[in-house]
């Protein structure tokens, strides 16, 4: 009974079948019928018109992404348990070709406006000290919590006054979007994001994760940097193929709300064992080595997060049977 993952969850039906059905001859790299449309389906979805390219992982999302909004010379804000800090190995400073990460502190993994603020101050105005071009925010966060629209904006505002490049990392922005019930545009452009990792691994996907502009400007410049980054597959149809068929009929919300439901019956089970609000898929617990070794004996398998906390993550497809035995074992402990 797995909830260490939802990478590791299985691809979900609807992108299976667009897969297969998208193996014939077809033009190659992204020439294809199927990756000609993706642009035009994310331009509908978020009810403007974008510029959406396929890469296979966050990684590469999130560090081409960097490479429009900053220059080498430049340095990104985000904070310092975000993604492109922690996991990512070193990826947007080789993207970017050298940019500094700035790190700032946030309850959850968030960033305010007050925090960013500060760290731009801090900077003096001069050669001898690198300059902030881009902030980076994860939504939901590293520890499953939700930028609201609001709080977006008020980011979006002081990247405009700043003069920042904005590009949120959406590994889950599914969740995200499926807690809160607004409009990706809200959430996103109309907030001042220029930039959005779109994840779909993580929601059902096999390997396709898509790279949002919303403009244009960044497009050209992006094609090469992908190619040149060894992203540009071959037979790219597979890629758009998953994403498309996942966007028809809102699959990608629907797969969202399983495992944000799945998550929500564990975070009723924990009570005050809770480290943080359940606001996406991620439930992090105040638990012993005990516990956690009593839960693991049970069959239940999860990472250990720090001295005396758990992280448990549902994905689209958890077994409703393993959430309701975890949530049963959680309430016993």
């Amino acid at each position: 009974m797995r909830f260490f993952s939802d990478n590791a969850a299985a691809v979900c039906p609807e992108a299976m079948a667009a897969i297969s059905a998208a193996n014939r001859l077809d033009t190659a790299y992204d020439g294809d019928a199927l990756s000609a449309r993706l642009s035009g389906a994310f331009s509908e979805l978020f009810e403007t018109e974008v510029e959406a390219l396929w890469v296979a992982t966050g990684t590469a999302a999130n560090s081409l992404a960097l490479a429009a909004l900053c220059p080498s010379y430049g340095s990104i804000i985000c904070h310092r348990d975000a993604h492109i800090q922690n996991d990512e190995c070193g990826a947007p400073e080789f993207y970017t070709g050298g940019a500094k990460l700035l790190l700032g502190d946030g309850e959850g993994a968030k960033l305010s406006p007050e925090t960013v603020d500060g760290l731009i101050g801090s900077i003096r105005k001069d050669v001898h000290q690198v300059q902030p071009a881009a902030l980076s925010i994860t939504n939901a966060t590293e520890y499953g919590l939700v930028y609201t629209p609001d709080e977006v904006a008020a980011l979006g505002e002081l990247c405009r006054s700043r003069g920042l490049g904005f590009h949120m990392d959406g590994a889950r922005f599914a969740n995200a979007v499926a807690r809160l019930g607004c409009s990706p545009a809200d959430l996103t452009w109309r907030a001042g994001v220029d930039a959005l990792s779109f994840g779909f691994v993580k929601n059902g996907g096999m390997s396709a994760e898509v790279l949002v502009f919303f403009g244009g400007e960044h497009r050209q410049a992006s094609l090469y940097r992908r190619k040149r980054a060894g992203h540009l597959l071959s037979k790219g149809r597979f890629m758009a193929a998953q994403v498309l068929a996942m966007l028809e009929g809102d699959v990608w919300l629907r797969n969202a709300r399983a495992a944000n439901d799945s998550a929500a019956r564990l975070a009723s089970a924990a009570g005050d064992r809770l480290v943080l609000p359940v606001e996406a898929n991620e439930v992090f617990l105040k638990v012993s080595p005990d516990e956690a070794e009593a839960l693991r004996s049970q069959g239940f398998d999860f990472y250990d997060w720090g001295v005396g906390e758990a992280r448990l993550v549902t994905s689209w497809d958890s077994d409703p049977a393993h959430v309701e035995a975890l949530a049963t074992a959680i309430e016993a402990l």
